[in-house]
């Protein structure tokens, strides 16, 4: 642990925070606790809780400021259009707002270092400005290859307002005393396109081990969805466009009802109703939707999987991406079935710690869906590489690398 000597000021931009249970707001969060602990102040500028929904957390009012305190992080909470996660030009609305209020919340915030997230990638322009205004050093935390990433869904295509939005990408990238990007994949698309390697990090996302850890199956879950005697699969989490769930709804039909099997779909996007409808018009049996849950409650729900699916669209962009659903499941034991190529791919198979399938290729989702069910040998295995690949992405590990980056970048300026 670094000493309280070594303190500084962090100002930290995300457009999701807790009580939101997403991917952003749960790296955010579990890395600014773990940055308090080693004596640094943070404070980290956000908008009312609102995702997927578009509709803000009991308790919480959309207001122009207002602040609170959660394990030792000053929040400040500011103003944004709020729009639910559909629809591209509300959820620009929405991120534009969001980027204006933070940055004008963010000039009255003490700091020695500033880090804006993407996604959302409008965040990333308030740290810039803000880091121009004050005069100190930003990281540009990589998440999301944004606008490439909404080509890849179809949420827009290739043309002026794309071009233009690649260049202010490209202009951001250079101006950040530093990118932390979350996969080596990413790191290799930004040297490709010229930017100096020496400026990128690479921080995973990984795995909490003391909210995640094995434990049996839930009683109450299991007794509550009639889950005994079942093989169940599951997916937790966002229900958007880039998931592709309707996929692995489609392909439920391939699968023998008389085989028990239960698949659990936990959470909810921009996708959620289609989807949902799609199971309907299937006509299947052994699909159950339930809605988003707490983020303490997802252990329970995951220690009653068998194998935790994350897919995504078949893309060449989405090969470099790599789901952080995985790490919570293998920090369980629960070997994943993926759906996702490239970087990902390599981190299971090089661990053993589940099986991959090619996006989108219904008999091969369903012959490795089989294989996990009923090789015993090859499930075990399985578990043993989750052990590994959860130790190897120990998030306290990675927060406190990140944490090293953000002194050294301090120092450097």
């Amino acid at each position: 642990m670094s000493s309280k000597e070594k303190s500084f000021k962090i100002l930290f931009i995300t457009d999701n925070f807790p009580p939101e249970v997403n991917a952003p707001a749960t790296r955010t969060f579990e890395h600014c606790k773990e940055w308090v602990k080693r004596g640094a102040e943070v404070t980290v500028i956000t908008c009312a809780p609102n995702f997927p929904h578009g509709k803000v957390f009991e308790g919480y009012r959309n207001k122009i400021y207002q602040t609170e305190v959660i394990d030792e992080i000053r929040v400040v909470r500011v103003w944004s259009y709020i729009s639910a996660n559909k629809g591209f030009a509300k959820r620009v609305l929405d991120y534009i707002s969001f980027a204006h209020s933070a940055f004008w919340a963010g000039l009255f915030q003490k700091a020695d270092i500033i880090i804006a997230t993407s996604p959302q990638f409008f965040t990333t322009w308030a740290g810039f400005a803000l880091s121009k205004v004050k005069r100190k050093p930003w990281i540009f935390e990589l998440r999301d290859l944004w606008p490439e990433s909404i080509k890849t869904v179809g949420a827009m295509k290739q043309g002026y307002a794309i071009e233009w939005l690649e260049k202010i990408e490209l202009f951001l990238y250079r101006e950040s005393d530093k990118v932390v990007a979350v996969t080596d994949a990413f790191k290799e698309n930004l040297i490709s396109r010229g930017i100096n390697p020496g400026n990128i990090e690479v921080v995973t996302n990984g795995s909490n081990m003391e909210l995640f850890y094995p434990r049996e199956k839930d009683p109450d879950i299991m007794k509550r969805y009639s889950l005994e005697g079942h093989f169940v699969v599951g997916y937790i989490g966002t229900h958007g466009m880039a998931h592709n769930l309707g996929f692995i709804v489609k392909a439920l039909k391939r699968v023998d009802e008389n085989q028990n099997f239960k698949f659990l779909f936990i959470g909810d996007g921009a996708m959620k109703e289609k989807v949902v409808r799609q199971a309907k018009e299937l006509n299947l049996k052994n699909a159950i939707f339930l809605d988003p849950i707490a983020k303490e409650d997802v252990p329970r729900y995951l220690s009653c999987l068998d194998v935790s699916l994350a897919p995504l669209k078949k893309s060449d962009t989405f090969k470099t991406v790599i789901p952080s659903k995985i790490f919570e499941a293998s920090a369980m034991l629960k070997p994943t079935l993926l759906g996702v190529e490239g970087e990902a791919q390599r981190i299971i198979e090089s661990y053993g710690a589940g099986l991959c399938f090619e996006p989108e290729n219904e008999k091969d989702f369903v012959e490795k869906l089989y294989m996990l069910k009923e090789d015993k040998a090859l499930y075990s295995k399985a578990q043993e590489g989750c052990g590994k690949l959860a130790e190897d992405f120990d998030r306290k590990r990675l927060a406190g690398k990140m944490y090293d980056i953000l002194q050294n970048t301090i120092n450097d300026k």
